[in-house]
């Protein structure tokens, strides 16, 4: 007999709690097939397709696009063939996991069956995993009754089974104390879903409610207002929290490019793939944190210590359709102004079309911040906590410049960095950018730490 399984909103890890339903993949009806992609949905870190672990027809979908749904939510409900090679199929064969992050094996096609009727007996009968027979639809339980002869349909409507399929419905329900037999379900065949139960709390509150406070005219309806959700929510919390915790300060200093930009040039003109500027800056950045390691470090303060990190894993802001991004470039003092260019290449790609994975943007040390593309000079940063410093990089521009005694006009840029006063004093500060500018303006100091 088809066995009806709940999909919930699986952990999406980094410590995500929700996610934001954008696109739905499947419609009701369907047949889907192990591990295959069924939502797309935004989280505070990414845009990512979440699979479904069971193969079989989708009997009923959760959410419409724009709801915000928290982990453990259900998602869909999806009718199987025979209870127990579900069961095995779905342990054996699926991770429960996003795409890109791996499953057991490749995913296994099912040969397409087509849901059973409205209305009989087994494609409405729908029950959880492992839960009683309480959890049947109504027009089962109505079925039942009358093969058995046991009671009318009045008593069945009093005394049998109730049309909730989700124990977290059921969690909420008994929580509130709400009377499920009271409701009527909205979902597929009258089921009692999340909004129905919420729909009654608000309709008991109305009452008790206290008189509204009187307000000037237009107040409550003047303005635009846009939720913070998804990566713009994620974005004020993390730059609310870096204000709120981080004692930061800036520092910043002009620096004529010129050499820099000559050394470019010289360097794509013998072939092969083409250096960026902000790969050089990322490659000076490198070397810098090598000679001032305080700066690459973070502080953990329920210990009060400073944690001086490893390796740098640089990450740098990118600005897209959907807001700003900050990507991070693992192991980044390990690779070359080639390797560097590469991998900044691949993540803006990604970033652009919306395919960063949340490994993609967590776990950087540092960040590079070239805000010159917007056409600016200078800017002073918020620190992308719980990193411990970031460096800001504004537009190369001809401007006149004092060199050998001499007004000559020359490509300056200003650099600035944001830093955090508990991992180091000014000192350290300065000498870092200090040695930034001069790699800037002399490529060839890097010669010394290669």
């Amino acid at each position: 007999m088809p066995k009806v399984l709940e999909f919930k909103l699986p952990d999406l890890g980094e410590g995500l709690t929700e996610a934001e339903i954008v696109r739905w993949l499947v419609a009701v009806g369907d047949v889907v097939a192990i591990d295959q992609p069924v939502v797309e949905v935004e989280t505070a870190k990414a845009m990512v397709e979440v699979p479904c672990p069971y193969g079989g027809v989708v009997t009923a979908r959760f959410g419409e696009e724009g709801t915000e749904l928290p982990v453990g939510a259900p998602l869909l409900t999806v009718a199987v063939g025979a209870p127990e090679a579900a069961e095995a199929e779905s342990s054996e064969y699926s991770g429960n996991v996003l795409v890109g992050y791996g499953t057991g094996e490749a995913v296994r096609r099912r040969r397409r069956v087509r849901p059973a009727p409205v209305g009989a007996p087994p494609a409405t009968a729908p029950v959880t995993p492992s839960g009683p027979p309480a959890a049947a639809a109504p027009g089962h339980a109505r079925g039942a009754a009358t093969a058995t002869g046991g009671s009318s349909a009045p008593a069945a409507a009093a005394d049998g089974p109730v049309a909730v399929i989700s124990p977290l419905v059921r969690k909420l329900a008994r929580e509130n104390g709400v009377d499920l037999r009271g409701l009527t379900g909205s979902g597929p065949d009258g089921l009692i879903l999340r909004c129905d139960v919420e729909s009654a709390l608000r309709t008991e509150a109305e009452p008790a409610a206290a008189a509204p406070v009187p307000v000037a005219a237009g107040a409550a309806t003047a303005g635009t207002r846009i939720p913070l959700r998804g990566i713009r929510g994620a974005v004020a919390d993390k730059l609310s929290r870096s204000r709120t915790e981080i004692p930061d300060a800036t520092c910043w200093v002009d620096a004529d490019a010129t050499e820099l930009m000559a050394a470019r040039a010289a360097m794509n003109a013998v072939g092969g793939p083409k250096i960026s500027v902000l790969a050089l800056l990322a490659r000076i950045c490198t070397a810098a944190l090598d000679r001032y390691p305080e700066l690459n470090s973070t502080v953990d303060t329920a210990a009060r210590e400073i944690v001086r990190l490893p390796a740098v894993h640089l990450g740098f802001a990118a600005q897209t359709e959907r807001g700003l991004v900050v990507p991070v470039v693992r192991d980044a003092q390990a690779r070359s102004a080639a390797s560097l260019s590469e991998e900044f290449a691949r993540l803006t790609e990604a970033a652009r079309s919306g395919t960063l994975t949340p490994g993609d943007l967590t776990g950087g040390t540092f960040t590079l911040n070239n805000y010159g593309v917007f056409g600016v000079d200078g800017s002073t940063p918020i620190i992308n906590h719980p990193e411990a410093a970031m460096l800001g990089v504004g537009r190369i521009v001809p401007k006149p410049w004092v060199r050998q005694g001499e007004l000559a006009v020359r490509q300056v840029v200003q650099l600035s960095l944001t830093f955090d006063h508990r991992v180091c004093d000014g000192g350290t500060a300065g000498g870092f950018l200090r040695y930034v500018a001069d790699c800037v303006e002399q490529p060839a100091v890097l010669l010394r730490s290669l």
